[in-house]
């Protein structure tokens, strides 16, 4: 087969950049993705039981760009679902982020009014502060707000998600947890927020359905592509190749004798219950006690309808390739940045190749910046094609 294009992955961003490829550009691109299914992490089935089940954990689509939503759209219909997190707080559960109600329910009327006074008077009503600078407060009742709710909702839970202390991670994902002046227990604010009518595996699956695709499942990049390093070019089955080659795999794979980079990963214990429902909301949080962050109930998600149910429960621990883990999370420290930048130093000299993605760019993405990034990657690749 004649092909232009090479991605390696079939999660979003690969599906993406196939897709734009094939249909904008006509390309006929080979897709080679080593699991034995599309869709990456966000890949759902049913169970045995028959309910739809995310096998690497929940994946919430939520967006405020219009233009990856229409993108998407082309592809499924889509379920209305907003998402609402319950913690596990003294014996109560209590809205995450932390809101207005989560204080009443969490202190005395008297101390709660009091707290909550402070709290609208300092930020104003519908503000989202990050519980680390609340943390910098000098106000007393702001402050033991904020220790009260760092102790209970937020160091236990972040330092089991990350194996470290808060303070060393970057405000880039502390900043994500904020303390909501309001009300409102949504944990996202976007105005579009859904999970694909089908499934995600079923919307790739329609990404991946042009004719100019041709997607090989259980084929590890290394049985087709390899990089000559001596001669900075792609060997397709052993011939050189010419087109764009889209890596969407852990950067540090393709680099010889380099460091290997850190990552978290996720151990996930599925289980189907004879009962039709086994708590209120689709997550709850257990910020202290126990070993797992969290325990996810699928139906709340989808809507499905089923006699029973199907949760699944959450363990974070270091990502080590011999566990037959994922690597799920790239870690935000001076050193990994260090790693990251010297790997993508030594494979400039593959001018075809272009890391994309979660673990080739070693970035954190929601789901509809996976799918904006990738989008912006093929508006450059098109930009280069037409100059």
């Amino acid at each position: 087969m004649n092909y232009q294009a090479i991605v390696v992955g079939a999660g979003l961003s690969g599906a993406v950049m196939a897709e734009r490829m094939a249909s904008q550009l006509g390309w006929r691109v080979l897709l080679l993705e080593q699991r034995d299914h599309l869709a990456g992490n966000c890949f759902d089935e049913q169970d045995a039981a028959g309910v739809l089940i995310h096998r690497y954990g929940p994946h919430l689509f939520h967006t405020d760009k219009p233009a990856v939503a229409d993108y998407l759209s082309r592809f499924t219909d889509w379920h209305q679902y907003e998402h609402r997190v319950l913690s596990r707080i003294e014996g109560q559960l209590v809205p995450l982020p932390f809101n207005l109600t989560s204080i009443e329910r969490c202190f005395p009327a008297d101390k709660a009014q009091a707290l909550i006074t402070a709290l609208v008077s300092r930020y104003g009503e519908g503000a989202r502060v990050p519980i680390l600078t609340l943390r910098q407060e000098a106000d007393p009742l702001l402050g033991e707000l904020a220790e009260f709710i760092y102790q209970k909702a937020f160091v236990n839970y972040t330092s089991k998600q990350w194996g470290m202390p808060p303070e060393a991670i970057s405000p880039e994902v502390t900043a994500r947890v904020p303390v909501v002046v309001s009300r409102d227990d949504r944990y996202f604010t976007d105005p579009f927020q859904a999970v694909p009518q089908a499934g995600y595996s079923a919307m790739v699956a329609a990404m991946l359905a042009h004719p100019n695709i041709e997607l090989q499942l259980s084929v590890a990049m290394a049985e087709r592509v390899v990089l000559d390093w001596e001669r900075g070019t792609i060997l397709l089955d052993g011939v050189p190749f010419t087109g764009p080659l889209i890596y969407t795999g852990m950067l540090d794979a393709l680099c010889a004798g380099s460091e290997a980079l850190p990552y978290r990963s996720l151990r996930f214990e599925h289980s189907h219950l004879a009962q039709p429902q086994f708590q209120p909301v689709t997550t709850v949080n257990y910020p202290n006690e126990e070993a797992y962050t969290r325990i996810t109930e699928f139906k709340h998600l989808t809507g499905q309808r089923h006699a029973g149910t199907s949760i699944v429960y959450e363990y974070p621990c270091a990502y080590t390739p011999e566990q037959g883990l994922e690597p799920y999370y790239p870690l935000f420290t001076d050193t990994a940045q260090q790693r990251y930048a010297a790997c993508r130093a030594q494979l400039a000299c593959f001018t075809q190749l272009i890391p994309l993605g979660r673990l080739a760019e070693y970035r954190y993405f929601d789901m509809d910046d996976a799918v904006d990034n990738a989008l912006q990657c093929f508006a450059e690749l098109l930009r280069a094609q037409q100059s």
